[in-house]
């Protein structure tokens, strides 16, 4: 209970405390959602990685990833920017007024077992 103006009223339990949630875990919501945004993933790429940094109410996110080439790049960095932003406020309630993405590595299609370089 408090006292205001010599009132007493008790607080309900959702307006007591706080809740913080670890800048890990939203990297792991952000790159968890820029894995769902890439349209066809390539096979021996690596899973999106993510860094956030979190203050107060709102996570600058940069996710690191690999494509297939050849693909439309900027269309897809656009989605993951996207899925990002709206799974990461779904989640956590956190605004995210930036998602830098870095495209890290392109795997070219049909560059697996057995590709050869070029052939003259």
């Amino acid at each position: 209970m408090t006292a205001v103006s010599g009132v007493s009223r008790k607080i309900a339990a959702g307006e007591r405390g706080e809740t913080r949630i670890a800048d890990r875990v939203v990297a792991k919501i952000a790159a968890q959602a820029a894995k769902e945004s890439i349209e066809e993933p390539p096979e021996e790429g690596a899973a999106p990685r993510a860094t956030v940094t979190v203050h107060r109410d709102i996570a600058r996110v940069r996710v690191s990833l690999e494509l297939r080439y050849p693909s439309d790049i900027g269309r897809q960095c656009g989605g993951v920017r996207r899925r990002v932003t709206e799974r990461v406020g779904e989640l956590v309630g956190m605004d995210v007024p930036e998602v830098a993405v870095q495209v890290e590595r392109l795997h070219p299609v049909g560059a697996g077992a057995g590709a050869q370089g070029r052939i003259r």
